[in-house]
């Protein structure tokens, strides 16, 4: 009975390291707990865990290990100390957890720092921007095991060939969570048109093939609307949904991407879009812009600070890139940038609730896209809509998973 309790415990261990490894936030267990250091003192740390602040009591016997970000995993972590433990680490800490849960003993301390967390995303950040691709699923042929992505450019748009290898990973985003930590394993036939894809792996030359390494997919839907509130102490806002006219609580989370799109370069490619839908070319005549009716507050950006990236004079860029280079350059907003009558259109998973959402992406700033003429032949205008229907418009930046 003994070493089945022993054989439990190791496992939920495990099961732990690696979600701490992932998200670096296991809670508070029995025997183990995981979050983040808010306070270290001799004798004694405190965490921030997902369940709530706990006591570390260390001791002379206490044990500490560090887990190294190129291979985070128990096994692989080496020897530590208390003097390398900083406020903002991450820690994994073995022990009996008291009934109360608000303290354990440490038996091990399993540190996971915040420079190595740093390094291990500025890694993973690049790989994916280097060796990868993001789209939206346009075909899946399950005999050759290849999955067609339209990949959306500044200006342009291309088709890729997806092809995982035979010992690829296939993630597949969580209903309602834009986490990519709680991303699942997946499989092939879970991949289905209309899906937003990321993948990473050895591109051809020409960029138009990918042997995939890792392929991560989800269903997401596209909403705008009026703002109607703003309840910045719950990080909420309600908007009225400009194709059901119901209202749609939006949730602003920590991993939120909110951004405001700058007023002239906005006006500038929905006007883009309204030629491409209608045929014209750039230079004839006949069409205007479409006119933003917002407030000089609203197509204004907020000022960024310095050392920023900053667009450049007249709305437009430095350097070329993908659609998510041209996202990491506009100006961040938060909550209390945003106020009653403004126009925002966001992104989030697809799941049940359809009155309430969790952003994924969040854009103000938007209202040239929303006010221009429907073209019913497309030509791009089309989006991830509620419930996955024909959400009528389209806004450069909004769709896409993000880099994981």
């Amino acid at each position: 009975m003994r070493k089945t309790f022993i054989l439990i415990t190791i496992c939920l261990l495990f099961g732990a390291a690696n979600i701490f490894a992932q998200s670096s936030d296991v809670g508070i267990k029995p025997n183990f707990a995981g979050g983040e250091v808010t306070s270290v003192v001799a004798g004694k740390i405190v965490l921030q865990t997902k369940d709530g602040a706990i006591d570390v009591a260390l001791t002379d016997k206490t044990q500490y290990k560090r887990i190294p970000p190129e291979n985070p995993i128990l096994p692989a972590a080496v020897a530590s100390s208390f003097e390398e433990i900083e406020v903002g680490d991450k820690l994994l800490v073995t022990g009996v957890v008291s009934e109360d849960k608000k303290s354990v003993p440490a038996k091990a301390v399993y540190l996971l720092s915040k420079s190595d967390i740093a390094q291990r995303n500025t890694k993973d950040q690049e790989k994916w921007r280097t060796r990868g691709i993001s789209g939206q699923v346009k075909s899946v042929n399950p005999q050759t095991k290849e999955i067609t992505v339209a990949v959306r450019g500044v200006a342009s748009s291309s088709d890729v060939t997806v092809t995982p290898k035979d010992n690829a990973k296939l993630l597949r985003y969580a209903p309602d969570s834009i986490n990519y930590n709680e991303a699942k394993a997946s499989s092939f036939a879970d991949i289905k048109n209309g899906d937003m894809i990321r993948a990473y792996g050895d591109k051809s030359a020409d960029g138009s093939t990918v042997k995939a390494e890792e392929v991560v997919t989800g269903a997401f839907q596209t909403i705008a609307g009026t703002i109607t509130a703003v309840n910045p102490e719950k990080n909420e806002i309600t908007i009225n949904n400009i194709q059901t006219k119901k209202d749609v609580t939006i949730v602003v989370g920590k991993n939120t991407v909110a951004k405001q799109f700058p007023a002239e370069m906005a006006q500038r490619m929905a006007m883009m879009q309204v030629m491409r839908a209608s045929g014209a070319q750039p230079g004839q005549g006949g069409m205007k812009p479409p006119q933003s009716n917002q407030t000089d507050r609203q197509t204004q950006p907020p000022t960024q600070p310095a050392g920023q990236n900053r667009m450049g004079q007249g709305g437009g860029m430095r350097g070329g890139g993908s659609i998510d280079d041209m996202l990491d350059r506009f100006p961040n907003i938060t909550i209390s940038d945003l106020k009653v009558g403004d126009m925002v259109a966001v992104s989030s998973t697809k799941g049940g609730n359809l009155e309430n959402v969790t952003a994924i992406k969040l854009l103000s700033g938007v209202e040239p896209f929303l006010k221009t003429p429907q073209f019913p032949q497309g030509g791009g205008r089309r989006g991830g809509g509620q419930g996955g229907q024909d959400s009528g418009f389209s806004i450069p930046g909004l769709d896409g998973i993000g880099f994981p």
